[in-house]
């Protein structure tokens, strides 16, 4: 597995397979940075995996999500996906995020979430 277009498909693949925190393990860079919109940007692998941990753990229904787009440029991708679950918090939630990775070392090191509030 050496193109970016195979790593994001099989990251994709293992977030429809319910397997995404054993995705973000296998493809996560240690130094990652993840932000949503223009909150603050959350730094490291262990604070990224706890925030990740919440998101799926506050899952109460969970219909469906679909990879709509990939992109795949120099040292990034773009995954442009339809989500439909409800959520402890936030109540139910349909919607399309665009999730944009910055790859270094055949790792994601940076990735930021575009969505409609």
């Amino acid at each position: 597995m050496n193109t970016l277009l195979e790593k994001i498909s099989t990251i994709n693949d293992m977030i429809l397979e319910g397997k995404a925190l054993e995705a973000f393990d296998q493809f996560y860079h240690d130094d990652i940075v993840m932000q949503e919109n223009n909150n603050p940007v959350v730094e490291g692998k262990a604070a990224n995996r706890k925030r990740e941990e919440d998101f799926f753990g506050a899952i109460t229904e969970f219909r469906g999500a679909k990879p709509l787009k990939v992109s795949v440029g120099e040292n990034t991708t773009m995954v442009e996906w339809h989500f439909d679950y409800t959520h402890k918090d936030w109540g139910i939630r349909n919607y399309t995020q665009v999730a944009v990775q910055d790859w270094q070392d055949g790792k994601i090191i940076k990735e930021k979430f575009y969505y409609g509030a």
